[in-house]
């Protein structure tokens, strides 16, 4: 049975391109890049070189890059370090339907006696402007709002709300994981203060992840050791991943047109001809402003994880809006946010798509899930088949 995966936001495949280069790194070139000698020497150089790769992706000078193991690190030591060098600040801002990576380490900031403001979301999953604003004070330390949401695929307003934290001297960082590769970003153009990427979202390997620091931002290391990445995280760089997710990012930039027009293509048609074929169901998001690749689509009063699970009989690979996968009977808290109704939310299916998907895939997909949907629904007993809807809205 083949694989159909349309599940890229949770990860991606890695590049054919990234392995090949990163295979010499785990055998012949095993060289510490810190070392004096050639034999090290020559591994620094690549270092350098992946550097100025992902640099080139976002916009950035080579030294505004500092490597991480992934983009839950990278978060975490952008927040705590606008904490730790300004210690007579004690406020947060965020969203409501960010990342667990910044959502809990909000919960876990304001359990150790800082405030942390989350701003709300409209139902399409829109960021309330007007509440950030009047959210910013003297006592915010940073501000940490995604570029694009991992279930929707929306996307904030960033750089307008950067330039608006920078106006009153407020440091602020955004969490790109989603974002980078599939958008143009241009930090040279921005006023973000800290930015993350994750390698293994882009085509690279897990395991390996990025911080951008802006010259002249006051930084203060998460991890303390010895004086790689400048002394602003300790440890032996991750040589092979670190080299591999360089040339990922140089394939996403030669690729970007591709996700904005082909992907685009394939996930417009993915939406279109489900809605079309399956009543009852929606898109949960912004119907513009989003990313390329994502949707996130409710079909109502049948469970997002007995849909999954009838799709991974077909070889189908996709997400679930609803968190009852991880033991929870409540759905996912970005949809939530949104007023998503229950019914809904709990049926909800996030399809993420990549270069490498086929529009025969997307066939396959428009083909098998309407039988599916149907099948669930006459297991339902609120559902009325006859007129399609809900007969008793139990929740």
């Amino acid at each position: 049975m083949r694989t159909i995966y349309l599940d890229n936001n949770a990860t991606s495949k890695v590049a054919p391109e990234v392995l090949e280069a990163m295979m010499p790194y785990f055998g012949d070139l095993y060289g510490n890049p810190s070392s004096a000698h050639s034999f090290g020497g020559q591994v620094g150089r690549k270092i350098r070189e992946a550097r100025e790769q992902v640099a080139a992706l976002i916009g950035a000078d080579p030294g505004e890059i500092l490597f991480t193991s992934c983009g839950t690190e990278s978060d975490n030591a952008a927040v705590l370090s606008a904490l730790s060098t300004q210690e007579d600040k004690r406020h947060v801002v965020t969203s409501r339907v960010e990342h667990p990576a910044i959502k809990g380490l909000g919960l876990h900031l304001s359990q150790k006696g800082f405030r942390v403001t989350e701003v709300p979301v409209n139902g399409d999953g829109i960021l309330d402007m007007g509440f950030y604003e009047k959210s910013l004070t003297p006592d915010t330390a940073v501000v940490s709002l995604m570029w694009a949401n991992n279930e929707t695929g929306v996307l904030f307003p960033v750089e307008e709300a950067a330039e608006m934290a920078k106006q009153r001297g407020i440091l602020f960082h955004t969490d790109a994981v989603q974002a980078g590769g599939k958008i143009p970003i241009d930090m040279k153009k921005s006023a973000i203060s800290m930015l993350s990427l994750s390698g293994h979202k882009l085509h690279a390997p897990k395991g390996i992840g990025v911080l951008y620091v802006r010259k002249g931002t006051r930084f203060s290391p998460l991890i303390i050791g010895g004086h790689q990445e400048k002394g602003r995280r300790g440890g032996t760089e991750n040589t092979a991943s670190i080299i591999g997710l360089g040339v990922a990012c140089e394939l996403a930039l030669r690729r970007m047109e591709e996700e904005n027009t082909r992907v685009k293509s394939m996930r417009d048609r993915l939406e279109a001809e489900l809605l079309a074929h399956i009543p009852k169901s929606k898109i949960n998001g912004a119907p513009s402003n989003r990313l390329p690749n994502t949707t996130n689509i409710s079909f109502e009063f049948v469970e997002g994880e007995a849909i999954l699970l009838m799709m991974d009989e077909l070889g189908i690979c996709a997400s679930s809006g609803s968190a009852c996968t991880s033991g929870s009977l409540q759905p996912s808290h970005v949809l939530r946010a949104m007023g998503v109704p229950f019914t809904m939310a709990h049926g909800s299916i996030r399809f993420s798509l990549s270069v490498y998907n086929t529009d025969e895939e997307v066939d396959f997909v428009v083909r098998e899930l309407p039988p599916i949907i149907e099948k669930l629904r006459t297991m339902s007993p609120f559902w009325t088949p006859e007129v399609g809807v809900c007969a008793t809205a139990a929740g």
